[in-house]
């Protein structure tokens, strides 16, 4: 896997789609910066590949990889219910 300028900025886009989604799923308001959201997104994205490759989901097809982008966004929805609930008992306990 080659790294180049536009495969990080592709990364950064589909991240933000992804925690996008992920915190679409979630139910209630999550406090949390644009950033984290981009972080997890991209983090999820990344996990997400790896997870949908393993469990034998084709993930380098021509067009969008639908299985691949439902288990990325899964994985991008518990990722910001666990930060959001690890905020939200933080903020409680003050």
């Amino acid at each position: 896997m080659e790294l180049t300028l536009w495969g990080i900025i592709t990364a950064l886009v589909v991240g933000l789609i992804v925690g996008a989604l992920g915190r679409l799923v979630v139910p209630g308001r999550q406090n949390m910066p644009m950033w984290l959201h981009m972080l997890i997104g991209v983090g999820a994205a990344l996990l997400g590949t790896v997870l949908a490759r393993a469990i034998g989901i084709a993930t380098e097809t021509n067009g969008i990889d639908w299985g691949e982008l439902l288990v990325q966004v899964v994985v991008a929805a518990i990722a910001v219910a666990l930060v959001a609930g690890v905020g939200r008992r933080r903020s409680v306990t003050r």
